[in-house]
């Protein structure tokens, strides 16, 4: 896992991506941000169990699947399975060493 600065990576609007095996975050200091690299890695873990290209397949039909359902996009990213993962667990930073395998799949 390596961690980069770069703004220009980075939606407009959100202070991180990961695009395995980099995280991307657009400020230096977010670099230090323990729980934004938790939350970070858990997507990282994700995207390692469906090998990765299967991870951005799903994680975009899931998105537009809830654009549908929700007609609004931030409410679309907040209920995608591998966000609310990653929300609900990013404080916990032992979360990754208890995590199960395929985990996301209890947010559905």
């Amino acid at each position: 896992m390596f961690v980069i600065v770069s703004r220009y990576l980075i939606p407009k609007g959100y202070t991180g991506i990961t695009l395995f095996p980099f995280i991307v975050v657009s400020k230096r200091d977010l670099k230090q941000n323990a729980v934004m690299i938790n939350h970070e890695k858990i997507h990282i873990r994700q995207q390692m169990e469906l090998l990765i290209l299967p991870f951005f397949i799903w994680y975009g039909i899931e998105f537009l699947l809830k654009r549908i359902k929700y007609k609004d996009k931030n409410l679309a990213y907040k209920n995608i399975s591998f966000e609310k993962e990653a929300y609900a667990n990013e404080k916990d930073l032992n979360y990754l060493k208890e995590r199960s395998f395929w985990k996301f799949l209890n947010y559905i």
